[in-house]
């Protein structure tokens, strides 16, 4: 048997390391080049790369803010009211996004016709217009037209409506109310984990799992009497000038965009949806159905839970997506990061710190929405042996 050494040029495994040691040279010779380009074209300039402005006064002002907020205030508070805006869209987006996605996906196996072929052309249409072009119609074509202040449309005696947005009822700011919120998440768990083994008890067992049916009644009126007093509401109240006080305030450059952003991801989470119902098995279906399980059941217990295991790598991408397109919301006047982030280097000229600024931002919210997503992608995912 030949022991003959290998010669290192004819060796795999040596030009694997020596191409990678190559890469990694030439990215940092790039990288020093640019940043070469930068401090002497700075220098040219008689400036330097800095971060101090954040601590010089803004002068200007912010239409809508979740924080207090001054023109008289620093530059890093007016690019947190920003951040704050964007989480404000992103967050409240994802969620909408989610439940309307999934119903409209489900709802393309309806055996209602027409149920079918709304969901059809609401995907059609929305899966093949530009987004600006959405959020543009949202602004100008809908909440625009809408009634003046003074003519406001008033609907279930405390929601207001017109074209400076929507004004409703909120929950209180007291130590109280937020306690009372607290409760309602735990009891929303709670009753998740009691129908789960309800269900579990149901499908094993053949039992109607009267008890635990009852212990979720329980919570229900325990639910409801913190809903209705413990989040001590506050009502909506607007005077002779329109401006409002009390409950809640969504402006109508806020509801574009988020709507926008809604209808726009939900057509394709919906899509998502479809296509990873459609990959379960026949089987799987025909299985369920033997077993004597319900339509609901069937979906909940057997085809769902598969289907997710195809679902969820391209719904990350989805919401990575609508994270980014809410930086269209520059274009109806939304004060968002990327808007007030315009706004702070037309005033400071300071391009390169501004841009890092943004990128850093839109980065960091997408790496954590991706490694959300790679955490629940891996708990749904089939575990070998």
């Amino acid at each position: 048997m030949s022991t003959a050494k290998i010669p290192l040029w004819r060796d795999d495994r040596f030009w694997k390391i020596v191409l990678q040691i190559l890469a990694v040279i030439v990215v940092v010779v790039i990288v020093d080049f640019f940043l070469f380009n930068l401090r002497l074209n700075m220098a040219r300039r008689g400036s330097t790369f800095s971060f101090n402005f954040l601590s010089s006064q803004a002068s200007f002002d912010i239409g809508e803010a979740l924080i207090s907020y001054r023109s008289s205030d620093l530059y890093g508070q007016a690019f947190l009211v920003g951040l704050l805006n964007s989480l404000k869209v992103m967050i409240v987006g994802v969620i909408l996004t989610t439940g309307l996605g999934i119903t409209a996906g489900i709802a393309r196996f309806s055996n209602n016709w027409l149920i079918r072929q709304i969901v059809t052309l609401y995907v059609d249409l929305f899966r093949n217009t530009p987004i600006l072009l959405q959020l543009l119609f949202w602004y100008f074509a809908v909440f625009t037209n809408l009634p003046k202040v003074e003519d406001r449309v008033l609907i279930f005696g405390s929601l207001y409506i017109s074209n400076r947005g929507i004004a409703m009822p909120w929950m209180g700011s007291s130590t109280v109310a937020w306690l009372s919120l607290l409760g309602l998440v735990g009891l929303a768990i709670a009753a998740f984990l009691v129908w789960q083994q309800r269900t579990k008890i149901m499908v094993e067992q053949g039992a109607s799992g009267q008890n635990l049916l009852f212990v979720l009644l329980g919570m229900g009126v325990t639910a409801l009497v913190l809903l209705i007093f413990g989040l001590q509401w506050t009502f909506p109240v607007i005077n002779e000038q329109g401006a409002t006080t009390g409950g809640l305030r969504l402006t109508a450059e806020y509801c574009s965009v988020l709507l926008g952003l809604v209808f726009y991801t939900g057509a394709f989470v919906s899509e998502i949806v479809r296509s990873g119902i459609q990959s379960v098995a026949k089987g799987q279906w025909e299985a369920a159905k033997a077993l004597g399980l319900n339509s609901g059941l069937l979906m909940r217990l057997v085809i769902f839970p598969q289907a997710l295991r195809v679902m969820i790598p391209p719904l990350t991408s989805e919401y990575l997506n609508l994270c980014k397109n809410s930086s269209l919301a520059i274009a109806i006047a939304y004060p968002d990061v990327y808007a007030v982030s315009s706004t702070i280097l037309n005033q400071t000229g300071r391009a390169i710190e501004i841009v890092l600024m943004i990128m850093a931002t839109y980065l960091i919210i997408n790496l954590l929405i991706s490694l959300f997503m790679n955490l629940l992608n891996s708990s749904v995912q089939i575990k070998e042996r």
